[in-house]
């Protein structure tokens, strides 16, 4: 049973009281915290479910950083069994804030080193690569932007639309890239905040979600902005005009990671669910019904469909310093949002 999508906390938590007491059917019920979005979590639910029947999967959508809010706020009393994805660098900071417990799937051992936490408490799942976006109708692939300094081109003034950093993790995980890459570059964090100033001074809107950033996007209120490859091609498949393309100096890769709530009522579901979900069979499921990359390294190309195969040959990854944007990204995020937010334009 799906509960929701992306609504308020207060919403949330009232629909998980209402689902625990009016839903009681006699099967066990898992409840999954997950930015993953309906399209992901509908398969996997169902699919899961029917070779599961004792129990029911209940899935609550919202994004990467109100997971992390919202277990941290019920560490006392926990109402999540399993933490469903999210940048390895936001799950990081919730191992360190004790909100995982150690569980160690059989597929883990298929994974690169860096998509295994030392300590077992949480794993990569899929690779998520952030991308630039464009309104074909409106914007033609020659003049779209193909790397992330294009986007401060004054063509793209008041034309570019971005996801509200603060509650994404994919904005957070751009925005820490660049100003990570700073960090190494200069010694210090303040180039990159000055490319984030002239990228708001670009910004029309700091839009409050996905589904909203495509719709204005399909719209033409803006005609250019970042995401991620896997929504992307969501809405192609049901017609939108959405371009997109790699940028030519690098993706920073999403380690889109899964962990084991410490605290789990149901730690035997949860665990059973976290070892079904990266099995071989299902990780090309979720490749080919909803265009999720796995992170193991076992699966071979071939079996991966042409939408993937086609990513991985036109994906350059970035090096990114992941360590740095885990420790400090909740303060460069903090300073975002109070000096840069909505104050370039001013200038």
């Amino acid at each position: 049973m799906r509960i929701g999508s992306r609504a308020s906390t207060g919403f949330f938590a009232l629909a998980l009281s209402i689902s625990l007491v009016g839903c009681d059917d006699g099967r066990t019920p898992l409840t999954i915290y997950s930015p993953h979005g309906r399209d992901l979590l509908g398969l996997v639910e169902e699919t899961f479910e029917a070779a599961n029947p004792q129990i029911d999967v209940r899935c609550l959508d919202m994004g990467s950083q109100e997971v992390y809010e919202r277990v941290r706020s019920e560490a006392a009393n926990p109402q999540c069994d399993v933490w469903f994805g999210g940048p390895a660098t936001i799950l990081g900071r919730g191992a360190r804030d004790g909100l995982l417990q150690p569980y160690r799937p059989s597929w883990a051992d298929h994974l690169p080193a860096a998509s295994q936490h030392p300590e077992d408490l949480f794993f990569g799942l899929y690779r998520t690569p952030p991308l630039l976006v464009y309104n074909e109708d409106a914007v033609s692939a020659e003049d779209a932007p193909s790397d992330w300094d294009d986007l401060l081109d004054e063509k793209w003034r008041g034309k570019v639309l971005i996801r509200d950093p603060v509650a994404s993790g994919t904005m957070r995980t751009i925005f820490g890239m660049v100003l990570a890459r700073s960090v190494t570059e200069t010694g210090d964090a303040e180039s990159g905040f000055e490319w984030l100033r002239q990228l708001d001074v670009q910004t029309k809107e700091y839009v409050h979600n996905p589904a909203l950033l495509h719709q204005k996007m399909v719209r033409q209120e803006g005609l250019v902005t970042m995401w991620e490859l896997t929504d992307i091609l969501f809405q192609r498949l049901r017609g939108s005009p959405l371009g997109y393309r790699f940028p030519a100096s690098g993706s920073p890769v999403i380690d889109d990671s899964i962990g084991l709530v410490k605290g789990s009522r149901q730690p035997e579901a949860a665990r059973a669910f976290i070892e079904w979900v990266g099995s071989r069979e299902v990780l090309l499921m979720a490749a080919e019904k909803a265009f999720r990359l796995p992170a193991r390294g076992d699966l071979p190309p071939e079996e991966l469909p042409e939408w993937a195969r086609q990513a991985l040959a036109d994906l350059v990854t970035a090096e990114v310093d992941w360590q740095l944007i885990e420790e400090r990204g909740a303060e460069w995020m903090s300073t975002w949002d109070q000096s840069v937010r909505g104050r370039g334009a001013k200038d």
